[in-house]
Formats: C-alpha cells, structure tokens, sequence
C-alpha cells in the first residue's frame, strides 16, 4: 500500500486509472446525494506556505462532504518541511496539493475532465501552450502513464528541464511553434504566464510568451473537435483570449470542479481505505 500522494511518477498506470474510475463513480454518487460519510470525525490538516483559495476551498469542501473536517494553518502557524520531509515522518497519509515542481492533483483533475469529454485516454494527444511548469511537468507524467501523448509549445528557455525531457522522450515533445503544437491536438491547454512569486518577471513573460496565446487564430489550426482546458486564475487576453475562454467556459469550468471530486475520492483512498493497493 502507497500511503501517500506526492507525484505522480509514484504509481503505475493501473493505479492511477483505478483512481480516476473510481472518482468519476463518487462524482455520480454524490449528485445522486448517495455519496458516503466515509471520513466522519476524521481530520484533514492543510499546511500551506503561501496563499491558495482555490486549492484550500477544494480540498476543505471534499473533506466536509465526507463528514469529516479540515484545519487549514499557514506558515505562521507551524514551521514549513518540504512535502517530501513530512511524509518521511508522518505516520498519516501527505498529500502533494501543490508544488513549484509538481501539482498532481490538478494533473488528475485534468485527465478526469478529458476522459469525461472523449470516453477514452489511449491516443490521444495534449498540447501545453506555455511555461514549462509545475503543471506541464505533472500533466506530462499523467500522460505518459496514462497511454497519451504531451506537447510543450513555449519560448526559448522556458522548457521543462532536459533531464525530464530525456526520461519521458516517447512521449513529450517541445517546440518553439504554437501552430505546430495544436495541429493534431485533442486538448489544447493553457496556464497564467506570471504564477504567484514570478511579479517581478511580469513584464518580460508577457513579451516572452506574447506569441502563445490561445486565440481563435490559433485554435483554426486545431482539429474542429479539440477542446481548450485552462487550470485557473485566467487573465483574459493574456495567455487566452475572451471568446475562446467563452467558447468553452463549460469545458474549463468542469475541469475546475473536477479538482474536488478528484481530490475527494483521494482523501477517501488514503485516510478511509488506508492508502493505494
């Protein structure tokens, strides 16, 4: 049994697959108001380092619907351990809810909303229009384990790391050309140019990634039937523009509820079932 949930390199393709089938089933459950109370007088700790609503709402909010409750502290309240420190020494299950390397509970989320949209992952291929991020770098190992392939489209010096990039070569590519990413994509996929610490770097981002915008003219070179995910906060107009935020508001807005029904089920996995077989 895995007691924990850091990246997502830890777990098989079997694993991982489990988890998603089985959070799509709760999701149904619980709009059926059918959805267990499996985590009664259980206790989630939230530590965060800096500032994050939409990841302490989601995970509070899962944690509630299992019956259960959330402590949210801040660095003000305890001292901060790297994730990897703390699951070394915590007899509970830790849980990765986000990083500056990785995020893979969005990652999760993400490929939950794609399966939901297409009924299948096997073939199919996410173009990432952006920085070679947390979430690139996450979404990237989910589509490896998860028989798909990822496209980075970025700026020169903003790609994910070579060392990565030679461990998932089969199927990760990177180009310096938004048209060519989108191509044959079936998901085309965009994040905030300036993440939370990144301010001073503000100006040069914006004219680094001004080429990588998703934008109507871009989204001609895509299959008719791709779709556009945006993990969030969105700046419109930066990194995508209004009408194509618009066009598929419902897709993107999915995918960020999927962060809590994703997350719940893993709560769910780790606390009440003792961890991952």
């Amino acid at each position: 049994m895995i007691k924990d949930f850091l990246n997502l390199s830890d777990f098989t393709s079997a694993q991982l697959r489990s988890l998603l089938d089985r959070a799509i089933a709760d999701k149904k459950l619980l709009a059926a108001g059918k959805l267990p109370a499996s985590l009664d007088r259980k206790t989630l700790a939230m530590i965060f380092e800096k500032p994050s609503l939409r990841t302490r709402v989601s995970f509070e909010s899962a944690m509630t619907q299992l019956g259960g409750h959330a402590i949210y502290l801040t660095s003000a309240d305890i001292g901060h351990e790297s994730i990897d420190q703390v699951a070394a020494h915590s007899p509970g299950p830790v849980i990765n809810a986000l990083s500056d390397y990785s995020h893979p509970c969005q990652a999760m989320a993400d490929v939950m909303t794609i399966l939901e949209n297409f009924g299948d992952l096997a073939g199919r291929t996410v173009a990432f229009i952006g920085d070679g991020n947390n979430v690139a770098r996450s979404l990237a190992i989910a589509c490896e384990r998860l028989g798909m392939k990822f496209t980075l489209a970025c700026p020169v010096g903003y790609e994910l790391e070579q060392l990565f990039l030679d461990d998932y070569a089969e199927v990760v590519t990177v180009t310096n050309c938004p048209n060519e990413a989108v191509a044959d994509a079936d998901v085309v996929y965009t994040d905030t140019w300036v993440s939370m610490g990144q301010e001073d770097e503000k100006a040069e981002r914006v004219e680094a990634f001004s080429r990588f915008q998703i934008d109507h003219e871009l989204m001609v070179n895509a299959p008719d039937d791709a779709i556009v995910m945006h993990c969030l906060p969105a700046y419109r107009d930066y990194e995508i523009t209004d009408d194509v935020f618009e066009k598929h508001a419902e897709t993107i807005l999915s995918q960020a509820a999927n962060r809590q029904h994703f997350q719940r089920t893993l709560l769910d996995v780790l606390i009440g079932c003792g961890g991952i077989e």
